[in-house]
């Protein structure tokens, strides 16, 4: 007598989803996402068993205690080998043939199911799906396959981190066998990876309550009635979370509860390869940075825009923080390494007197502005370069539209800055001293201040910082250089030091503390005591690891004369980058400092072409933009393979350009370009 088939379901849960943790415990009416499932499928008269696996992780105690009160069979095992998972639990129920449900498919269809079941036994496959290729809409996904296919997989040698996770990856590739639908409904999203998804299932499950045990049929009856209950999710790819990393997920979740997704728009993923960029990071230390995965990356970008001349976690730095924090980093008293820093940064600029101190560029260029306009009573500032995001420096598009776009910053809205503000900022060109003399002789009885950046893409040309020195000292206004990002990349403090002109404040960050939050306004004395006649104070500019962390980098900076040897990695960087477009004659533009320089192409598809280097690049193991923020870090050996896999995909840029390419040459959408620093 012939074996008698017997088919129990094994859903795959956990609550650790990187997307959307906890969604299989998600409410929808009274019932959790989980106890959805299982009710749905207890409905089958040919499923003989159903059984939830989950991991060993302690997150997933409450899917274990959920299980145990509602008398559902519960396995427990390998988190991340969920192949080793189902065949550890197959083979201690003694499973003959296992039907496979993830915990995301609270609309699964017994009915589907069990013509999958069918189908399985009258033809006595191995495997059969209904995905392979989808024609169902998305959560409505079965797979049935064997226990003896499922042990081979389990223990063939050589399956992949993939197949682990994926668990059918070695059966499906070898006895694939799909169930279709008559009409294409794979469009449809009613699975649950996202917070988007839940609106839509439960819209659906609101439509049929209190029956939950609606049909797929009755599914589409629903659709074709009331399109719009389904529109919610439809911007979601179809299994795109299989493709996605860990970093693109976390992203995926973090826009749904941070605007924008990151707190700062340059380490924004649509910056580099929307999609596709790893976003988050494990830990880092030289020029490596370890994702979520514990891939490892090689950091030719911006060294946490370029905040780290010294390199990540640098030894040295991170023993003196790290003492810090286990002496105490905050205490009702001050830390005296404040009074020390600021001797320091004193003793490296002699023209300056006094210090305060913030812990980040945009608040620490606000303080310069407000001391400024304390200072002569007067209330407009004209600023050349990028100077952060506050409302003194946004107000400037107030006046005309979109001219902060001629300051590195295309495309800002000066939405929420006060009207008020409204012709306070003025612009002007570097290089341009007729602006400046125009602006002076418009505003001079008004203007407090000019704000500046002492270099971007170009030398300074006919004395043009000499004239503004002059011409600030003849009308009485004070002459500000914001140095947050130049500051210690070619001498030992400000840039403005190699052009021997000194302002009457300067404005220091980035790479002051090397990765840890410090920034200083250091001024003349008279001008900077003018801070103790407005209110300018804040707690955590008084923690203690911003000042240690930056006595720490001073004194390696001036031990090892870094801005030396970064200089030199630049010159060498850009150097190469010139042979390599020379050799395939392609047009380039060179920017920025030696040791925080840039290229673009000088061709309509430049974009593109950047997100294509990007792409290209990570395959290789390096985070690529278009900008290399040197490091001490960067040794030759680096660069060296850094050029090495630059070459052939300069080779493919002249191809595509030259019309010899017709393939697609891009994985993902193209770069945004909102923000483009040009230092």
């Amino acid at each position: 007598m012939a074996k008698l088939m017997r088919f129990s379901v094994i859903i795959q849960a956990r609550c650790g989803s990187s997307r959307f943790p906890n969604k299989v415990l998600e409410k929808i009416g009274d019932l959790s996402t989980l106890e959805i499932i299982v009710e749905r499928l207890k409905q089958s008269k040919k499923i003989d068993s159903i059984i939830v696996a989950t991991s060993l992780n302690k997150i997933d105690d409450q899917i274990e205690d959920l299980c145990n009160s509602r008398s559902i069979e519960v396995f427990r095992g390998d988190e991340r080998n969920v192949l080793a998972r189902f065949y550890e639990c197959a083979e201690k129920y003694k499973l003959d043939n296992i039907i496979r449900i993830t915990a995301d498919c609270p609309i699964i269809d017994y009915a589907l199911v069990e013509k999958g079941i069918e189908k399985f036994k009258e033809n006595k496959f191995e495997y059969i799906s209904n995905v392979n290729p989808p024609t169902y809409p998305d959560g409505l996904d079965f797979e049935i396959f064997s226990f003896q296919v499922l042990k081979e997989a389990n223990d063939n040698p050589s399956k992949s981190k993939m197949d682990m996770e994926h668990v059918t990856g070695l059966i499906k590739s070898r006895k694939s066998h799909n169930i279709s639908n008559s009409e294409d409904f794979s469009f449809l999203r009613l699975t649950l990876d996202e917070k988007d998804d839940l609106k839509v299932i439960r819209n659906v499950f609101e439509e049929f309550k209190p029956n939950i045990f609606f049909s797929f049929e009755d599914i589409i009856s629903l659709y074709k009635k009331h399109k719009s209950i389904f529109l919610d999710n439809l911007h979601i790819a179809r299994n795109s979370g299989e493709k996605m990393k860990k970093g693109q997920k976390l992203y995926q979740r973090a826009k749904q509860i941070i605007p924008g997704g990151n707190m700062l728009l340059s380490k924004r993923p649509e910056m580099f390869l929307p999609d596709l960029w790893p976003s988050y990071y494990s830990s880092c230390s030289g020029c490596n940075v370890f994702d979520l995965e514990g891939n490892r990356y090689i950091d030719m970008a911006s060294m946490g825009i370029g905040t780290n001349i010294l390199g990540y976690s640098h030894p040295e730095v991170e023993e003196v923080v790290t003492k810090a924090v286990k002496d105490g980093n905050m205490s009702t008293l001050n830390c005296p390494e404040e009074v020390y820093l600021a001797e320091e940064l004193i003793s490296i600029h002699p023209w300056s007197e006094m210090v305060k101190f913030a812990r980040s560029g945009g608040e620490a260029n606000s303080i310069a502005v407000r001391i400024a306009r304390a200072f002569t009573g007067k209330d407009r500032i004209a600023v050349c370069g990028y100077h952060g995001w506050h409302d003194w420096y946004l107000s400037m598009n107030l006046t005309k539209e979109d001219e902060l776009k001629q300051h590195l910053l295309g495309g800002l809205e000066p939405k929420g800055v006060p009207k008020g503000l409204k012709n306070t900022v003025l612009g002007f060109e570097y290089n341009n001293f007729d602006q400046v003399e125009a602006i002076i002789e418009n505003n001079k009885d008004q203007l407090a201040a000019i704000k500046m950046e002492v270099k971007r893409n170009e030398e300074p040309s006919e004395n043009f910082l000499e004239k503004i020195r002059n011409i600030t000292e003849k009308h009485g206004i004070l002459l500000i250089f914001d140095e947050c990002t130049s500051g210690f990349r070619e001498t030992d403090g400000g840039l403005h030091k190699k052009y021997k002109v000194f302002p009457d404040i300067a404005v220091f960050g980035k790479a002051l503390g090397n990765g840890h939050a410090i920034t200083a306004v250091i001024g003349k004395k008279e001008v900077m005591q003018k801070a103790q006649e407005t209110f300018i104070s804040s707690t955590f500019w008084t923690e203690r690891i911003g000042p240690v962390a930056a006595l720490k980098t001073l004194e390696i900076m001036k031990r090892d004369n870094t801005w030396e040897s970064i200089t030199k990695t630049g010159e060498n960087i850009i150097t190469r980058w010139n042979k390599l477009a020379e050799l395939y004659e392609l047009d380039i533009n060179i920017f920025g400092l030696p040791s925080l320089c840039g290229f673009s192409f000088d061709y309509e598809k430049n974009l593109e072409y950047k997100t294509f280097i990007t792409q290209e690049m990570l395959k290789e193991g390096f985070l690529v933009g278009n900008t290399v923020y040197s490091s001490i870090s960067h040794t030759p050996e680096i660069i060296d393979s850094y050029f090495e896999k630059l070459k052939p995909i300069f080779a493919k840029i002249k191809e595509i350009e030259n019309g010899d390419s017709n393939t697609e040459f891009l994985d993902g959408p193209v770069c945004h370009s909102g923000f483009q620093r040009l230092n």
